[in-house]
């Protein structure tokens, strides 16, 4: 299955901000709409992806002072993407090794959406729960 599989069952709808942005501002929006990251954007393109973990680093180095700066100086860039066909256990490996929790999603350099290492997990789930019943009605049935 692929990522396209995923974005259909959740939408391709995504949060972003742009990268002049200050960080108390990417801080608001992360907590209006109750989300762990969102993708930074310049000139229409992803040029990275502003998380919790972001914050706190920023936050470390630059105190209080930090939240006054632009999203671009504490974002983690490049932003690691996807494109639609790219496998989901795929992604979940790339999230694994990269240690990231979120992946834009990306076509012809634009981003069509974002998919969160919960969505690729509960996805998971969901066909092994689907791939059991279904053995389960194939034995009962013999």
């Amino acid at each position: 299955m692929t990522i396209a599989t995923i974005l259909q069952g959740k939408g391709d709808a995504v949060t972003t901000i742009a990268a002049d942005a200050s960080v108390a501002d990417a801080l608001a929006l992360l907590a209006e709409h109750r989300i762990g990251a969102v993708p930074v954007m310049r000139d229409d393109a992803v040029a990275g992806i502003f998380s919790e973990r972001d914050v706190i680093h920023c936050l470390a180095a630059h105190g209080a002072g930090g939240l006054q700066r632009p999203v671009a100086d504490a974002m983690t860039a490049p932003a690691i993407t996807v494109e639609r066909d790219h496998a989901v256990l795929g992604a979940l490996s790339l999230m694994t090794q990269r240690r990231i929790r979120h992946l834009p999603v990306v076509e012809d350099d634009r981003l069509v959406g974002l998919v969160s290492i919960g969505d690729l997990v509960k996805y998971r789930i969901d066909r092994i729960e689907a791939d059991a019943a279904a053995m389960r009605d194939y034995i009962q049935s013999a």
